[in-house]
């Protein structure tokens, strides 16, 4: 199942528009505020973002023009009651990929979400690396060297976050919320299964990439030989 983030304040659109995108194989994590919208970003490696222009804290397309400043190109979808060409115009130039205009109807809307989900590759960085390993997300995939493992939806989105962030420590927290998002309750040991999967497939497929623990902070996806 694809994720992707929700900013949007009013509860009963948000809510129709979860249930509207499910069907399609799409979650949705909902936020109404901008700061709590750009904090999740940070952790969860989302396939796409629809943002509402009004929201208590600002209009929408701050948010996006912080996320294409830092070079974020993640395919957004604006909502908006503001129909003026020049609004159409600034939502493009901010770095929308598409705009659709309130009210709408739900089956276009997932329409368009679905269309900025089948976005190429090259633009989406559906690729990523770390050392001898690629994932696949497109086929939930994990590789390396002509092997490979597939990988459920949980284990897809963590290991997303570990090799986008290779190197680096990942809170605890954040590998939950890329798993699982901020909408599912997630139970005590659940990331620690889903961590033991992923390094019997790394394993599996001969990398030499390893899951380590970083105490007191998460965990880090890490060449083995730099842990002798």
């Amino acid at each position: 199942m694809n994720r992707i983030l929700l900013l949007e304040d009013h509860e009963r659109l948000a809510r129709l528009i979860g249930e509207g995108l499910a069907p399609a194989g799409i979650a949705a994590d909902v936020f109404s505020r901008i700061d709590h919208a750009w904090g999740a970003l940070q952790q969860v490696p989302y396939q796409a973002l629809v943002i509402d222009r009004g929201v208590p804290d600002g209009d929408g397309l701050s948010l996006l023009r912080r996320l294409r400043e830092a070079g974020n190109t993640i395919p957004c979808l604006v909502l908006t009651a503001r129909t003026a060409l020049n609004d159409r115009v600034e939502g493009l130039d901010a770095g929308a990929d598409d705009y659709l205009a309130k009210p709408f109807a739900m089956e276009e809307m997932v329409a368009r979400v679905r269309a900025l989900l089948r976005r190429p590759a090259e633009v989406r960085s559906l690729e990523p690396r770390c050392g001898d390993l690629t994932l696949r997300p497109a086929d939930s995939l994990m590789c390396c060297n002509g092997k490979s493992e597939i990988l459920a939806q949980a284990e897809l989105q963590i290991m997303l976050l570990l090799v986008r962030r290779c190197n680096e420590a990942v809170r605890h927290s954040a590998l939950e919320a890329a798993g699982w998002g901020f909408s599912e309750a997630v139970t005590p040991k659940a990331l620690d299964v889903v961590l033991h999967r992923l390094r019997r497939k790394l394993q599996a497929i001969g990398s030499q990439q390893r899951i380590v623990n970083i105490r007191g902070i998460g965990y880090a996806l890490r060449n083995d030989a730099s842990l002798q």
